[in-house]
C-alpha cells in the first residue's frame, strides 16, 4: 500500500516550502499523486519527492524552471544521461568557481585578522622607532578613497615602467607623505631599484597617534608641536598610515619624526 505525505510532510523531505510545491503543480512541474476531490488537499508519494528534490538539485545549477521540466519529461534515456552529463560539468565548474570565492574570502580573512591583531591603540602621542623605509610616491593620488584603495598597489606598480615591474615588491600598507604643503599617496617598498617617485624616509624616533578623519589635521598640528617643544625637531615632511578599520572604513596613524 502506498504512503501519501501532506504538503507539508512533503515540503519538509524536499527542503522546500508548501507555496512552492503548490506553485509546481499549478504550473505542471511536480504534481501530487492524489488530490482530495473534496477538501482539495494535495498528497504526495515517495516517487514525488525524489521528483521533488531532482528538481532542487537541477534548480541548484541555475537551470530555469520551464528546462526543468522539459528534463522530466524525457522519455529517452540517452537524452536524460546525456543532460545529467552536462549538468554533471555545470556542477563542477560551480564548485569550482564557490571553491576560487572560498579561497579569496580565506585570504581577505586572514589580512584583516592580522591587521586587527597587529594594530595599537594609541590613545595619545607614542614615541615608536622606525626603521628607514623606501617609498614609492604617486604623481597623481593625493588622499585615499574607496576607489584607488580597492586596487592600491595596482597603481603604483602600474607607475614603474614595464622592465622594472619585476624588481619591485611592495608591503600591503597605503600612506599620506605630505612634504612643502603638497600630500601624496605612497607605498613601502620591499624591492626596489631607482626610479623616479623614491623617497628614503629617515629611521629613528617617531611621534605616532591613532585618529579618524575628522581629527587628522588637529592630531597631526599637536604631534608636530610636541615633536618641536619635547624634542626639538622640526620635520619638513610627515607620514599618515591608513589603517583600515572595516571593509568600507579607514583611519589613519599619524607619524611625525623626532629625531634618531
Amino acid at each position: 500500500m502506498k504512503k501519501f505525505f501532506s504538503v507539508g510532510e512533503a515540503a519538509q523531505a524536499a527542503h522546500m516550502t508548501s507555496e512552492t510545491l503548490r506553485h509546481y503543480d499549478r504550473i505542471g512541474l511536480v504534481k501530487p499523486s492524489k488530490k482530495d476531490e473534496w477538501t482539495n488537499y494535495r498528497y504526495y508519494t515517495e516517487q514525488d519527492i525524489v521528483r521533488l528534490n531532482t528538481v532542487r538539485a537541477l534548480q541548484l545549477m541555475d537551470l530555469p524552471l520551464k528546462e526543468i521540466k522539459q528534463v522530466l519529461e524525457y522519455d529517452d534515456l540517452e537524452k536524460i544521461v546525456d543532460f545529467l552529463a552536462r549538468a554533471e560539468e555545470k556542477a563542477d565548474e560551480k564548485i569550482a568557481a564557490l571553491q576560487y570565492g572560498k579561497s579569496k574570502i580565506q585570504l581577505a580573512k586572514a589580512d584583516y585578522e592580522s591587521k586587527l591583531h597587529g594594530r595599537e591603540n594609541l590613545r595619545g602621542p607614542v614615541l615608536k622607532e622606525i626603521p628607514e623605509r623606501v617609498i614609492l610616491i604617486s604623481d597623481t593620488l593625493e588622499s585615499p578613497t574607496l576607489d584607488n584603495l580597492w586596487n592600491y598597489l595596482g597603481h603604483f606598480y602600474d607607475k614603474v615602467t614595464p622592465a622594472l615591474k619585476d624588481s619591485f615588491d611592495f608591503e600591503d600598507l597605503a600612506g599620506i607623505y605630505t612634504e612643502g604643503g603638497v600630500s601624496r599617496l605612497f607605498a613601502v617598498c620591499k624591492r626596489y631599484v631607482e626610479t623616479d617617485g623614491l623617497k628614503t624616509l629617515p629611521g629613528g624616533k617617531y611621534l605616532c597617534a591613532n585618529c579618524d578623519e575628522e581629527r587628522r589635521e588637529r592630531t597631526l598640528d599637536g604631534l608636530l608641536r610636541t615633536a618641536g617643544t619635547e624634542y626639538g625637531s622640526y620635520p619638513g615632511f610627515t607620514v599618515q598610515l591608513i589603517v583600515v578599520s572595516g571593509i568600507l572604513h579607514w583611519n589613519y596613524e599619524v607619524q611625525v619624526y623626532a629625531g634618531r
